[in-house]
């Protein structure tokens, strides 16, 4: 926010040779600078200041943030458009590069447990690898393996579509997030059979994953089966 109006601050003794235009140009290179961070209260507070002393320090009448000239008027609202446009692009490829390293992450998760499983190791070292990536997919405290179903209804369970059930209804993952005070179940099945389950932890706040991590989530657990075949 300091820099541009410092920036204007050394032009201004040259306002009269420096043209509105050529100011304008100098002045954006800073807010988009600012912007390119991927803040958006540094982007907007750049194009605000930016725009601002513009006006009181580069525009008749000098030292007032009245501008008689229509000219400068649209350069002074240009500069402040800009600034914000930049920032919000800034921060959509700031979101874009994390949703990227983020699926990549769950392609390298799934490659690890399918190297565990085509490496033949016993279940309880398969599970423990799925049960860290699951933890790590869900954003969870803990997540740790118990062979057999789920004998405690108060447990919530996720399904392979990602679909939270908590005593018998649909839990609303996005609006309430994962249960604090209970357990969340990921199945592992095999046809009609299920194998086991992974119990997730997520107590100390509140985690809101997205469907998309939810049925990660499913999809790690539904590859421990093909270790049940290799004996503990």
């Amino acid at each position: 926010m300091i820099v541009p109006v410092a920036v204007a601050a050394a032009l201004s003794p040259f306002r009269e040779d420096v043209d509105a235009s050529s100011a304008v140009l100098v002045l954006v290179l800073l807010v988009v600078a600012a912007a390119a961070t991927g803040d958006r209260w540094s982007g907007v507070l750049a194009a605000l200041s930016g725009a601002l002393s513009f006006d009181f320090l580069l525009t008749a009448p000098y030292l007032s943030l009245s501008i008689h000239d229509p000219a400068d008027v649209e350069a002074a609202v240009l500069l402040l458009v800009i600034g914000v446009a930049v920032t919000e692009v800034a921060l959509w490829g700031r979101r874009q590069q994390a949703e990227s390293l983020r699926r990549s992450g769950y392609l390298e998760g799934l490659a690890d447990v399918a190297g565990a499983v085509a490496g033949g190791r016993e279940t309880r070292a398969v599970t423990g690898v799925v049960a860290e990536r699951i933890a790590e997919v869900l954003g969870a405290d803990d997540c740790v393996f118990r062979e057999g179903p789920v004998h405690d209804a108060r447990v919530a369970v996720l399904d392979r579509d990602g679909v939270l059930t908590r005593d018998g209804r649909p839990w609303d993952v996005d609006r309430n997030g994962l249960p604090t005070d209970e357990y969340v179940a990921v199945p592992v099945v095999r046809g009609d059979v299920v194998l086991g389950h992974f119990l997730v932890t997520s107590s100390t706040r509140v985690r809101r994953p997205g469907r998309e991590q939810r049925r990660v989530a499913a999809l790690l657990a539904d590859q421990v089966a093909p270790a049940f075949d290799v004996r503990h």
